[in-house]
């Protein structure tokens, strides 16, 4: 009978019921619920590590393209002729597509 009046005595107070209806709102049915969120933002934060680490893959790789075309100049004329298609003046080009 006591335990039946606390009970009571506790959903009667209009600021605790309040407060747990307010509490249980934004951690499951807000749309920015605690949940949801939470998820959201740790697949986004994996996201963005994947990210940063292929970055920074492709910094050292083009670090080491540069070392390379600074000290050797064979591969500095290989590297033109490749990628920018530069050709010395008593040469044709011929690009052939596949």
């Amino acid at each position: 009978m006591k335990l039946l009046k606390n009970i009571t005595l506790i959903v009667k107070n209009k600021y605790l019921l309040s407060l747990t209806v307010f509490a249980v709102w934004m951690i499951f049915f807000d749309t920015q619920d605690i949940i949801t969120t939470h998820f959201k933002l740790t697949n986004e934060l994996r996201q963005l590590e994947k990210s940063r680490n292929y970055y920074l893959d492709q910094i050292e790789t083009t670090k080491k393209e540069l070392e390379q075309l600074k000290s050797d100049p064979a591969t500095l004329e290989k590297y033109a002729r490749e990628k920018y298609r530069m050709k010395k003046d008593n040469e044709d080009l011929f690009i052939v597509s596949e």
